[in-house]
């Protein structure tokens, strides 16, 4: 466990968008213009989100669903039904500024709204993935780098995510050119996670106890809060920008152990994090990955170091990673109780007791 001196020394280095108390933020200047913007999706993780501050902005937001999914929405929000593969009907003959397409994971769909709304809107901005740079043989990955579009080992499933991403990209640009808008996040995070991934961390370390801190001490890791991903996309759209970012936080890098401290501090200060370093000991218990870390070896080796320098001189913001550990935390609450009694975390009780145990045995 760290001292206490250590602990200052650590979360005195980290950046601010890292860690600290929440600030009151000012109320932001208006758009120039309000825009029409259409979201395919709308109501999964991104798009409430996104929605919620279009129409917080002054824009005017219809979202594309198959209504099988409720989100907290703006009652001003125009309700479109069809669905992406072959049932864009409704959307035939209407006109936006902007299309933004957070839901797609498959090129042909991708290619179906292109081929109709190319003519009757201003931009689209699609949402893709820093998984197009998979695999991840050396650090430093920035929006120039070459991306596959083929799949060369079909039993990889993260190459086959990556390339699928990467074709939906180029579906946008191909049908677009300088109108079209690629945002590439990392792990995305925060309130209304579709996903058990990054919940495990503040809810395991508000449990306290001696919580298992897997990786090397010098193990990078990256993440964004949801909200700094939704007002990033946003103000590209109002800038008129077009091109590809990676929307990749922090600002500045930071380690495993400095994430866990920042975390832990705004969870429960009284957990005690137990460092395991050993990367083969963490195999050998099942685990090699815990959102934001990731073993970085192999096909993962530069996983963790996307650049977002781009991303950053147009606007993206980063909020404390305080925060988003705080409102992870007060949102855990309301998710159904039967995804609560059983969530899919990275490790569960028995498989980190048994490692804790097995990691003091070994001296």
């Amino acid at each position: 466990m760290p001292t206490r001196r250590r602990f200052l020394a650590l979360t005195a280095a980290l950046p601010a968008a890292a860690c600290g108390p929440r600030r009151p933020v000012a109320p932001p200047e208006p758009p120039p213009r309000a825009l029409d913007l259409l979201v395919l999706g709308g109501t999964g993780f991104i798009g409430p989100h996104l929605v919620r501050h279009a129409v917080a902005r002054g824009h005017r937001v219809s979202i594309f669903t198959r209504g099988r999914r409720k989100a907290d929405l703006p009652d001003s929000v125009e309700r479109l039904l069809g669905d992406r593969d072959g049932q864009l009907g409704i959307l035939a003959g209407r006109r936006w500024d902007i299309v933004v397409d957070d839901s797609a994971t498959r090129p042909e769909w991708v290619r179906q709204s292109t081929q109709l709304l190319k003519d009757q809107v201003g931009r689209y901005l699609f949402t893709s993935s820093t998984g197009v740079y998979y695999p991840y043989l050396q650090p430093g990955a920035d929006e120039t780098w070459p991306v596959r579009t083929e799949v060369t080992d079909p039993e990889d499933g993260s190459e086959a995510y990556g390339v699928a991403k990467a074709r939906c990209e180029r579906e946008v640009l191909q049908a677009f050119g300088e109108r079209g808008l690629v945002v590439r996040p990392t792990y995305i995070v925060g309130p209304g996670d579709t996903t058990d991934r990054f919940p495990y961390w503040p809810v395991r370390l508000q449990r306290g106890g001696d919580v298992l801190a897997p990786g090397r001490r010098d193990d990078p890791v990256q993440l964004i809060d949801v909200r700094d991903l939704a007002e990033f996309m946003l103000r590209l759209l109002e800038d008129g920008r077009s091109g590809i970012y990676n929307a990749v936080g922090p600002r500045e890098p930071i380690t495993m152990p400095q994430f866990l401290e920042a975390a832990r501090a705004a969870a429960n200060p009284e957990a005690r994090l137990v460092w395991v370093d050993d990367y083969a000991f963490l195999e050998a218990h099942g685990i090699s990955d815990a959102v934001p870390w990731v073993m970085l070896k192999g096909n993962d080796l530069g996983h963790m170091s996307t650049r977002n320098a781009k991303a950053v001189a147009a606007g993206l913001r980063f909020r404390p990673l305080a925060e988003t550990v705080r409102d992870t935390l007060e949102w855990w609450p309301t998710v159904p109780t039967e995804r609560r009694d059983a969530p899919k975390f990275a490790l569960t009780a028995e498989q980190e007791a048994q490692a804790l145990a097995d990691w003091r045995a070994r001296g």
